[in-house]
């Protein structure tokens, strides 16, 4: 019964989840970047953005500071949700959790962090299913 109840709960987790790969980009080809949206306990989106080989944002031509993760919401338009810190090109992850539902994610590359719209160069982007 305990293994019927596990099984159930996971189907039920996974279930609640989207997740997405992002086309290759034109601006860092090399980069594989997903992302998962999944409920929490508190019917927030916690969000989950993974990248590999993503350069530098200071080795892109022209040359920013840094990435800029920002969702589409299905209600209040564009928002800023945080910054993609490069720790090494090997990998890269982002978490964040936020009330708004999530039509689509973006990643562009900005001269800096706090920015209210994009201005910078867009890496990519993935519609949420």
């Amino acid at each position: 019964m305990k293994n019927l109840i596990y099984i159930l709960s996971v189907f039920f987790l996974a279930s609640c989840a989207a997740s997405a790969k992002f086309p290759v980009s034109q601006v860092t080809p090399a980069a594989v970047i997903t992302a998962s949206v999944q409920k929490d306990k508190n019917n927030n989106n916690a969000i989950t953005v993974k990248a590999k080989y993503l350069a530098s944002p200071d080795r892109l031509t022209p040359a920013r500071n840094t990435y800029v993760v920002w969702i589409n919401t299905t209600d209040s338009g564009l928002k800023n949700v945080g910054q993609l810190q490069i720790k090494n090109a090997q990998s890269a992850v982002f978490k964040t959790i936020t009330s708004f539902e999530i039509a689509e994610i973006i990643i562009t590359a900005e001269d800096e962090g706090n920015v209210e719209y994009p201005a910078g160069t867009e890496i990519s982007r993935s519609k949420m299913n």
